[in-house]
């Protein structure tokens, strides 16, 4: 992995524990504890979406009630960080069998200026078929960042005028069946790890 690789994965790994400590309770009270007593809270992760799936068509929340998921926030273009996060869910979602039935893997795309539904669609079968990919207007991508709590921000390439990455928190965010948070994981959690946390909570 060249110099720019290390920079890009480091600097995304900060920003994935940096929202973890700002979004989740029992991890801004176990690296930050407080002077008072400690206080226990839900994670106020996730909400309601309209999104354009990979097939084109329009999807909500509601059509991924009665199965948990796994939401992850990215794009198609992503050198390092979504790929990592990307085989991580796959392996974890094959090593965990039939249970893996019960869940239901997204990846939302950041930037959908570029990731249209065609393209999301050859990216994330590309790692698995079980893998769904939604995209939708700026106002879409605006809303459900909103909801999850997600960083992102468009960055010009300064080598190449006209082209852009982007910059984006890198938490992969376990759900329940009713769209409520459960816990979360990062590119960087082992596989066996995911797979021991999701095969107990399924």
């Amino acid at each position: 992995m060249n110099a720019r690789a290390i920079v890009i994965v480091t600097a995304g790994l900060l920003i994935g524990g940096a929202a973890a400590i700002a979004v989740f309770p029992e991890v801004r009270q176990r690296l930050l504890p407080a002077a008072g007593p400690m206080t226990s809270g839900k994670a106020l992760v996730g909400g309601p979406f309209s999104l354009i799936d990979d097939s084109g068509k329009r999807v909500t929340d509601k059509d991924f009630r009665g199965r948990h998921m796994l939401v992850f926030f990215g794009f198609t273009s992503c050198p390092d960080i979504c790929p990592a996060g990307l085989q991580l869910i796959s392996a974890a979602l094959e090593n965990l069998g039939a249970k893996a039935d019960r869940v239901t893997p997204i990846f939302i795309s950041v930037d959908p200026e570029r990731d249209r539904p065609q393209t999301l669609h050859a990216y994330v079968k590309n790692f698995s078929p079980r893998l769904i990919g939604l995209t939708g207007t700026p106002e879409d991508i605006a809303k459900v960042t909103k909801a999850y709590k997600v960083y992102y921000k468009k960055v010009p390439n300064k080598d190449a005028p006209g082209d852009y990455g982007m910059d984006h928190s890198s938490i992969i965010y376990l759900m329940d069946g009713n769209g409520e948070y459960v816990t979360h994981f990062t590119p960087a959690t082992p596989v066996d790890e995911m797979t021991a946390t999701l095969a107990k909570t399924l």
